[in-house]
């Protein structure tokens, strides 16, 4: 500052000079933030949370077809971005250097000399695929670039092009496309379908038939086979077939069967194969009363690598397809496996695994000799592994004895007295809660001590299928029921303070959540919603179109008069009047599932009733904040409001 800015400055208003200097100390929201209410934050409070909020994590994406190399998503600067990695524990070179976070891509598979990947702009999840040259990083757009989603690549075995869905031509039905990616313009539409749950399998070995599976629900797909020069669709399974799901098909070594994921004449979703002729299926896991999660062929599909979800954790499982024996790989720490995928030789499977104490790491499996060799380590930032609050699976009775489990993170042994809780409902609502890390949410039990409690109510997926329908339609608010058992069990622990718990959840779970705030108001301090469905009924009228029909199926069809007025009924904005405590509302302006006015109909109708509401809006997120920027402010503003609210 010069002198005569300085003169300038003496002369302004005494209260304008203290603000000025009271600002150094405050966190300010950037551009892209939209706040209400939120009071000032402190940097002091900004610096105590940095502890907990620099670790990061890696995950596994593609191998390169003919060289240690592997392509993998992790965060050095505000968003997850691709880096490849040559060698354990080896040097990340970062290839894309993008605002928009990166969490896909696949290496073309005869020479991996460059990369198809997919992005969508602020977070509206209109996914646009492009070409990177890996020498170079130049990337080139293979796709129109506007409103579609495109996604989904099954390559030809020769890397001369690849098959992938997209819903161009209207927005609403997700369509078959093949394409050379050399040549932009040689797209070519395969298949025209109906309804935006079409996704594609893999190809036949002699490249004209292609598997493609249609969704319909968590409880019912099915598969199809296209023939790719006569465009013909035929069925697999019977399309007559109802709440059977039938998914995850690959062709196997004999070109007339098929392997898929199926929970047909079972509860759970078992790994089988199908022979096309007699359409008679055979199951391999009937043992393992769980789901099979995911599963991988090797090119010449002679080893199969499954993944068990087993009550919130996963295990891995290697199989010999000629004999069909398998075996669970055993010197595996307890934790969330996923992403796995085989080199080109079999002769080892990369994998991504996190643990209740560790972040997301790259992991190879050398099938030779069981070794697991770790690919990356990422940091966790200043926070120490022994401060770290460890789960403890939880389970409770609900109003009709249906048993309900979940994962409690206990506050901080140095805490005292009774702790407050914080209740964290997932989305879906066919996800689940999982024993997992923590992250920076170790701030709030190891310095706030405050205890955590992810439940799994009924629609959780995990727990077989009649679980998972269990909330449908006019079931609805059953499941908000479980989580007002879970009020009862928690004023059965001693070392939990029934009289400051807040609900918080995101998507689905922030329906849950502004549920809760009306159905159990007297019972909750604050709720904390996170692009959360206010009225379901609006929510499906502005939903994009190619998730309508999907989402009908599961919170029910309001263009059913009956439903419609169900609906309505249930909805937490028709029950404002209900709700008595503190409300905090965040949003992605760019949300496609989850649309803006689903949130700011509830902010106008509570600040018009006189509650309390604080509101924050990212104009450049979607349906989540995933910009650290945006992240860490938020994380600044839920902990305030808990202070203010929850604490006090």
């Amino acid at each position: 500052m010069n002198a005569k800015q300085f003169f300038l400055l003496l002369l302004l208003p005494s209260t304008v000079f203290v603000n000025a200097q009271q600002n150094k100390n405050v966190v300010v929201p950037n551009e892209n933030l939209i706040t209400e209410n939120i009071p000032e934050i402190s940097k002091d409070l900004s610096n105590q949370v940095k502890k907990y909020t620099e670790s990061r994590g890696a995950s596994f994406v593609s191998v390169n077809p003919t060289k240690d190399e592997i392509i993998i998503t992790t965060r050095f600067g505000t968003t997850n971005q691709l880096h490849s990695v040559s060698q354990p524990m080896g040097a990340r070179k970062q290839i894309t250097f993008f605002d928009e976070p990166m969490s896909s891509g696949a290496f073309e598979p005869t020479k991996g000399e460059y990369i198809v990947y997919s992005k969508d702009s602020g977070g509206n999840e209109f996914g646009q695929l492009y070409s990177m040259n890996l020498k170079t990083l130049a990337s080139t757009l293979l796709t129109d670039g506007g409103r579609s989603q495109n996604g989904d690549l099954t390559w030809k075995k020769d890397g001369s092009g690849f098959y992938f869905s997209s819903t161009k031509r209207n927005g609403g039905d997700r369509d078959i496309y093949y394409m050379n990616p050399n040549d932009p313009k040689s797209i070519k539409l395969i298949l025209e379908v109906k309804g935006g749950g079409w996704s594609i399998g893999s190809l036949s070995s002699d490249g004209k038939i292609l598997l493609v599976q249609e969704y319909i629900s968590a409880n019912e797909s099915h598969i199809w086979t296209v023939d790719t020069e006569t465009s013909t669709l035929s069925e697999v399974t019977p399309r007559t077939d109802k709440n059977i799901v039938q998914t995850k098909a690959e062709y196997s070594q004999n070109p007339n069967e098929i392997w898929l994921v199926t929970d047909r004449n079972n509860e759970f979703q078992r790994l089988a194969i199908m022979d096309l002729s007699s359409k008679k299926i055979t199951y391999y896991t009937s043992s393992i009363p769980w789901d099979v999660a995911q599963y991988t062929l090797t090119q010449d599909k002679t080893k199969l690598a499954f993944i068990t979800n087993e009550g919130g954790v996963n295990k891995l499982y290697l199989m010999d397809t000629a004999t069909k024996n398998y075996s669970e790989v055993k010197n595996i720490p307890i934790g969330s496996i996923g992403g796995i995928g085989f080199t080109k030789n079999g002769s080892s499977l990369f994998f991504t695994q996190s643990t209740e104490d560790s972040s997301s790491d790259v992991y190879q499996l050398k099938l030779s000799s069981d070794e697991i060799v770790r690919w990356t380590g990422s940091e966790l930032g200043e926070m120490q592994v022994e401060n770290m609050s460890k789960p403890k699976f939880i389970e409770w009775n609900s109003f009709d004895k249906l048993k309900i489990s979940g994962f409690y993170y206990p506050a901080s042994p140095k805490f005292s007295g009774k702790r407050p809780v914080i209740i964290q409902i997932h989305g879906g609502p066919e996800s689940q809660s999982s024993a997992s890390f923590l992250g920076a949410n170790n701030y709030y039990t190891t310095e706030m001590g405050i205890a955590i409690i992810y439940p799994n109510v009924r629609g959780s997926s995990g727990f077989g299928k009649t679980y998972i329908a269990k909330d449908n339609g006019f079931l609805r608010e059953d499941s908000v029921k479980d989580i007002g058992a879970l009020l009862d069990w928690i004023a059965l622990q001693p070392e939990l303070d029934k009289d400051r718990i807040m609900i918080m959840g995101g998507s689905y779970g922030g329906y849950m959540t502004l549920a809760t705030a009306f159905h159990y108001a007297d019972r909750i301090k604050c709720s904390v919603d996170i692009v959360g469905i206010s009225n379901f009924n609006t929510f499906l009228k502005n939903t994009e179109e190619y998730r309508r029909d999907l989402r009908r199926v599961e919170y029910g069809d309001e263009r059913n008069p009956k439903m419609y007025s169900f609906l309505d009924k249930i909805s937490p904005l028709n029950n404002t009047d209900k709700i008595k405590k503190p409300m905090f509302i965040i949003q992605g302006t760019n949300d496609p599932r989850v649309p803006l006015t689903e949130a700011l109909q509830m902010r106008d109708k509570l600040k018009a009733q006189g509650n309390t509401v604080w509101y924050l809006e990212a104009k450049d997120e979607g349906h989540g904040f995933k910009k650290k920027p945006n992240v860490d402010f938020q994380r600044l503003a839920v902990i305030k409001f808990m202070e203010n609210y929850l604490l006090n």
